[in-house]
């Protein structure tokens, strides 16, 4: 059993070449259509950043819950949530662009505007990079400690049960505090960098609804690499029951995902109040209708359906075709809630092409020079002989 991963020259050049195209695409957009540019940079560095702390769910989740199905796994989860500390430096550059992102930061227009005047005090440029910040120290802080942890654990002397024991109660004790502290953070987070987008606007259900999309579309792209590593030689217990199970979180996130979707709908269409309808006004006209519907479809419809029987959910081709709806469809979901109360143009180009493919670039490069650091499977995790022989 191979363990550790090899990064390739050719894999580590493809990804850097994809990540200068980004760089470059950033500058060119900077200086030809600066709205656009950060409009879309918002989009593609929120949607990465929520893949990596999709990765932390997963993480915490199996600790908290004791799981021994993933205990194997664990170290894609942790290479995905070391992007974060890259995501914080990346999303601090948005200080250079919150003109041209959010309306409330303009100090004529919340002169005019007795709504912003009452948001002021939380809408205002310095308490916004005051809470960036925060928000990234506790989660960089407590991904270094619980990578620290595992990491400490394949340094452990096998034969000695009560300190890899006490490591695990460790990581336990401080899943169990990250996720309290996750669920508040990126909450305020998604309020903040999303929904402040149309600051005219609100919803309860839309903290809710984009936690639900991190843990989906992250999980997806753990069970990706996965399976991707696998075809490489690592990982070979990977078997149908391991299979079942990732397939399993997929498809119940996507339902979770696809409940809130609709809540958030139902309710604001229901209660027809114009200062909530007008968020879904906008996104039901014309082209955007198309990508209304889309998002649905991607990210709830096709994960249903195709994973619904047990067959599917055994079958790593109709999984992987599952994932890459989810990421088509996380891409929509995020560009259907920032575009129209930024730019409002409906497009696909250059700018949003080469950001996309830059931050992809970025956060592959990323995860597996992090894979490469350590043992691929975590050697003394208590539970690891019943994730080697997992079955039902």
């Amino acid at each position: 059993m191979k363990e550790n991963i090899v990064v390739s020259r050719n894999f580590k050049l493809v990804t850097l070449i994809l990540t200068a195209i980004g760089v470059g695409t950033f500058i060119f957009g900077l200086l030809s259509n600066p709205q656009l540019t950060w409009a879309n940079y918002l989009v593609v560095n929120y949607y990465f950043l929520s893949l990596a702390m999709g990765g932390v769910f997963f993480f915490v989740l199996q600790s908290i819950s004791q799981s021994g199905w993933s205990s194997a796994f664990q170290r894609v989860s942790e290479a995905m949530m070391s992007y974060t500390a890259f995501a914080g430096i990346l999303f601090l550059l948005l200080v250079f662009g919150v003109n041209d992102i959010y309306h409330w930061a303009h100090k004529e227009a919340v002169a005019l505007d007795p709504l912003l005047q009452h948001k002021s005090p939380f809408l205002n440029v310095p308490f916004f990079v005051g809470r960036l910040i925060i928000y990234f120290i506790l989660w960089i802080v407590l991904i270094r400690k619980l990578r620290s942890i595992s990491l400490r654990g394949d340094m452990t002397d096998p034969a000695d049960m009560d300190g890899i024991l006490a490591l695990f109660n460790k990581s336990e004790l401080y899943s169990k505090i990250f996720i309290f502290i996750l669920a508040i953070t990126f909450s305020l987070a998604a309020f903040d960098w999303i929904m402040s987008v149309d600051p005219h606007w609100y919803s309860t259900i839309f903290a809710l609804k984009n936690l639900a999309a991190a843990f989906l579309h992250g999980v997806s792209v753990l069970t990706l690499i996965v399976f991707i590593l696998h075809k490489r030689g690592y990982f070979p217990f990977l078997n149908k029951y391991h299979t079942h199970d990732f397939a399993r979180y997929i498809f119940m996130l996507s339902i979770v995902w696809g409940y809130f979707w609709f809540a958030q709908f139902m309710i604001i269409w229901y209660g027809n109040i114009p200062e909530e309808t007008a968020y879904y006004f906008v996104r039901w006209k014309e082209g955007w209708k198309v990508l209304f519907f889309l998002e649905i479809i991607l990210n709830w419809a096709i994960p249903f359906m195709i994973l619904l029987p047990v067959k599917a959910s055994r079958n790593r081709t109709a999984i992987v075709i599952v994932i890459i709806c989810l990421i088509i469809g996380q891409y929509v979901d995020l560009y259907v809630q920032v575009i129209p109360g930024t730019t409002g143009l409906l497009r696909f180009g250059i700018v949003e092409a080469g950001l996309f493919l830059g931050f992809a670039g970025f956060f592959a490069f990323i995860v597996a020079t992090t894979l490469s650091k350590a043992k691929l499977i975590p050697s003394n995790h208590p539970y690891l002989e019943e994730s080697l022989e997992h079955r039902f």
